[in-house]
């Protein structure tokens, strides 16, 4: 019922070898592991340790004998007096622990929560998608464990989603548990629609399409009534200010369209309960705060809120060839993007994230665990990158600082409301559990940055 999710891979280990290994991941709140050991390969391999001797001598605890008349049976039959043999650790990649986590973790609040399953904004983007491929596999670990007929609480849920029906395959249970929509606009491209629209029949899940523009337009046209004003994006003559406005409108008018069709749908298939809402905004846009206060990063969970944009990558190329979701390899290529700016190309659409954050990914990921795990500020981030990306200038490594701790700070404050999300990353900047710094700072950084500006003259005029 939290952030955290407790994996498995309880072991039962004999003098430093693997005789019993509990699943890593999976949907019963309890499972069991037995071995039978040879309690004298214990002696014996203490004994061979000439420090265990030291440490007995030394030892002034005085131990209890009691006599027992309870004797292990010489008769017993021979299967039961094999020991257990030794196998190799399992260890899940990380690409697996990306995908199979966050699915546990989600059929718990599904079944916690009494629902009747989830909606997903499903954009065709890499987020959106890598939060039906985890909500697919989450179905599929259902069916498993309910075609297994061996975990009660699985066959409840089931039955109680089915609503009587028999439950014949994942792809039939996915279609009950997930709902998606494809929320385009006049600025959305045929390539995400049609990107979309693939992964939902891929995934089996009760997917529609709807265009809000005209949800976009009423609510232009009471700001142009009640201002007489009437904002306009840059390429069509208008200020950054408006620009961003224009943007954050449609973000937001999802967020509104996401939860009315998560209370109605079940109600339009003729079902009963309700749906919980899937965000998916990853940690590196959090940290950055490359997201609109209360637009589809608002929801219910967040599956991958703690999941970097790199680690999303790879895990969704791990799930493309494992689950047969082909079409998250074509997602995985195509360029992050919003898609609100009208768009000024022909093919994929011309506004992409990395442009608009003026960094990239893979160095978001490096800005979020120095400034987390490495308790860095502007100057002592500095300093280490420096050394860390040696092909950079140092006037260039400060000038990316200074636009990281820029943005950084002056969009702390999405943070207190950010969605519960699966915690998977040690630089979560989630300021309701994992980082409790301030979420209002003093954007300037005024003394970091004349500091900054020292070093780097220091360090074109050759000095350390």
């Amino acid at each position: 019922g939290g952030r955290l999710y407790y994996d498995g891979s309880s072991l039962i280990v004999l003098n430093g070898e693997v005789l019993a290994q509990a699943s890593q991941f999976g949907l019963k709140d309890v499972e069991v592991v037995s071995a039978t050991v040879d309690l004298s390969e214990v002696d014996s391999y203490r004994g061979s340790r000439p420090s265990f001797g030291e440490q007995s001598r030394g030892n002034k605890t005085t131990f209890v004998t009691l006599n027992t008349h309870i004797t292990l049976p010489s008769t017993s039959p021979r299967h039961e007096r094999t020991v257990s043999t030794s196998s190799p650790l399992q260890l899940s990649t990380p690409e697996e622990e990306c995908l199979l986590g966050p699915a546990c973790w989600m059929w718990d609040y599904l079944r916690r929560s009494s629902s009747s399953g989830f909606f997903l904004p499903l954009s065709g983007g890499a987020d959106s998608s890598a939060v039906a491929a985890i909500t697919y596999v989450m179905c599929d670990l259902a069916y498993k464990e309910y075609s297994a007929k061996n975990n009660e609480e699985v066959n409840e849920t089931i039955e109680r989603i089915m609503d009587g029906e028999v439950c014949e395959s994942t792809e039939m249970l996915a279609k009950e548990i997930i709902h998606t929509t494809y929320m385009g606009t006049s600025n959305s491209s045929a390539k995400t629609y049609e990107r979309s629209k693939n992964l939902a029949d891929k995934i089996g899940s009760y997917h529609l399409t709807a265009n809000i523009d005209d949800m976009v337009l009423s609510v232009l046209s009471v700001f142009a009534k009640c201002t007489g004003k009437e904002p306009a994006f840059t390429s069509r003559g208008g200020t950054e200010r408006e620009d961003l406005a224009l943007q954050n409108i449609q973000a937001r008018m999802r967020m509104v369209l996401a939860y009315m069709l998560a209370q109605l749908l079940p109600w339009c298939r003729g079902k009963s309960g309700f749906l919980l809402v899937l965000g998916s905004g990853n940690v590196d846009e959090c940290l950055r705060g490359y997201l609109t206060k209360y637009d589809c990063s608002s929801a219910d969970l967040n599956p991958i809120g703690s999941i970097s944009k790199v680690d999303l990558k790879s895990m969704l190329k791990f799930a493309a060839d494992k689950h047969g979701l082909t079409v998250l390899r074509e997602i995985v290529e195509a360029p992050p993007t919003a898609e609100l700016r009208p768009n000024e190309g022909e093919n994929e659409h011309s506004q992409t994230d990395e442009d608009d954050m003026g960094m990239t990914y893979e160095e978001l990921g490096v800005f979020g665990r120095l400034r987390k795990i490495g308790r860095c500020g502007p100057v002592s981030m500095y300093k280490k990158l420096l050394s860390k990306w040696p092909e950079l200038s140092a006037e260039e490594v400060a000038a990316k600082v200074n636009r990281f701790f820029f943005y950084y700070s002056v969009n702390r404050h999405k943070m207190t409301t950010i969605t519960p999300s699966y915690h998977a990353e040690n630089y979560s900047p989630d300021d309701n559990r994992f980082d409790l710094r301030p979420f209002i700072y003093d954007s300037s950084w005024s003394w970091q940055k004349d500091a900054l500006e020292a070093l780097v003259e220091n360090e074109r005029a050759g000095f350390c």
